[in-house]
């Protein structure tokens, strides 16, 4: 079976999303605390992102854990140890320190939390809340995503976001995380990408085999949970996703504000520079299709975050493939780093909010390319921002070369390299070209 990166498979219509029920008597709201408050007033955010499923290791409870052991499936490699960074983690906070970067984004795994319905780890959110007090103590500001993708195995035998519960469950569990640890959290990215099957399915035929091996892997997923379903969200359903996932981030921006009013919340989504080409473009059916409806809740938000990989070509007939004569990725995709300038503007034009790229950054095995990207694309965000575009951060994906969920570890996204045997993480010379940048901006 052919290559698929991280983003050209969801054209067969899948997407994991973390949606979680909260139980027991509600805490009493937290204040905010001296940081939390110096935070929202906080220089540029420069750092880096993980996400837990990627990086933790043996996520036994979660949905894709079951999916990347069943039989057939489309996970090249069970994601296993990861980068063992559940144990770890005290070193990725560590390296994000010694760069002189001030900012971490990763996520609060829900199946962690509650691995069994109904059945709250307290073990587990004391677990993130070190993570969130270490990154403050470390002089980082803790970016926290509730739903990267992942969600409880018991969530997902359910129907996943197709139960008609699915937005309330995910508030109450976000509030829970909140109420835990808020009063320590820098912003909170509610969704990561939720616009990302969308965004593979637009314009685009779903490849047939790829179809069939989907159906197959979640038809045994659900058997293997005792279920007749397990999170179908295959090509042509993605519409229908996007009113239960808009009104999960609505309450969970209400939850929080009422935990504690002044926590940025947004959303992230992913959009490529997408650039018309020729007369009759469909660019605008494209940017209707896929984030217009995410755009128009943005607009409620404190931010927007804002996720990046290179550009898009678009004619009268749809999407067009990567210029032959081009400079190309790991995965294939095309080496332009200045896409990220034009993301972002056109995103702040259209939500009026203030934009955090929560991810940017390639898949390549020549560190030297990485290298080469970063000033480019760091410098058409500064670019943007003196131009008075609102950026309040910039978060390169990912710190850690990790487990890219159906390309499993082929792909090296990361500013550290990771030995698959003992662990032992490598700051990269592009983590250093990164660091110098955000020592000269925030030193000025």
């Amino acid at each position: 079976m052919r290559s698929l990166n991280r983003r050209a498979v969801l054209a067969a219509g899948t997407l994991a999303a973390a949606f979680a029920p909260r139980t027991g008597a509600a805490a009493t709201a937290v204040a905010p605390t001296r940081d939390a408050r110096r935070a929202n007033a906080a220089p540029f955010l420069w750092g880096a992102a993980t996400a837990g499923h990627q990086v933790e290791g043996n996520n036994v409870a979660s949905d894709i854990w079951l999916l990347e052991q069943v039989k057939p499936t489309l996970f090249s490699e069970p994601s296993g140890d990861a980068c063992d960074s559940f144990e770890r983690w005290r070193e990725d906070v560590e390296i994000v320190r010694s760069l002189g970067l001030n900012a971490y984004r990763f996520s609060v795994e829900w199946s962690r939390v509650e691995p069994a319905e109904g059945q709250v780890s307290l073990a587990a959110l004391e677990h993130y809340r070190r993570i969130v007090t270490a990154c403050r103590e470390a002089g980082l500001a803790p970016v926290v995503t509730l739903s990267h993708f992942t969600s409880p195995r018991w969530f997902a035998a359910k129907g996943g976001w197709f139960h008609p519960d699915a937005p309330a469950t995910f508030a109450r569990h976000c509030e829970r995380v909140v109420r835990h640890m808020g009063d320590q959290i820098s912003h909170v990215v509610t969704f990561n990408e939720p616009n990302l099957q969308l965004l593979g399915e637009w314009g685009k035929t779903p490849d047939p085999a790829v179809r069939s091996i989907m159906d197959a892997m979640l038809a045994e997923a659900a058997k293997a949970s005792g279920s007749d379903r397990f999170s179908l969200m295959n090509a042509g359903h993605a519409a229908a996703m996007v009113a239960p996932v808009l009104e999960a981030h609505r309450l969970v921006r209400q939850a929080i504000k009422t935990v504690r009013s002044d926590l940025p919340v947004g959303l992230s989504l992913a959009i490529p520079d997408d650039q018309a080409v020729g007369p009759g473009s469909q660019i605008e059916d494209k940017r209707a299709a896929v984030y217009a409806p995410f755009f128009a809740e943005a607009r409620h938000d404190d931010f927007l975050g804002v996720q990046t990989y290179g550009r898009s070509l678009i004619g009268a007939e749809g999407p067009l493939p990567t210029p032959k004569d081009t400079e190309q990725t790991q995965t294939g995709d095309e080496f332009y780093p200045q896409a990220i300038g034009a993301t972002i503007r056109y995103a702040h034009e259209s939500t009026g909010v203030p934009i955090l790229v929560t991810e940017n950054g390639l898949a390549t095995n020549d560190d030297a390319q990485r290298a080469r990207f970063i000033p480019a694309a760091t410098a058409a965000v500064l670019t943007a921002r003196a131009d008075g575009v609102p950026v309040i951060g910039y978060l390169h994906w990912s710190l850690l070369d990790n487990f890219e969920w159906f390309s499993g570890y082929g792909p090296k996204f990361g500013l550290v390299s990771v030995d698959r045997t003992t662990f032992k993480r490598t700051i990269k010379p592009s983590a250093h070209v990164l660091a110098r940048i955000a020592r000269s901006d925030l030193s000025r």
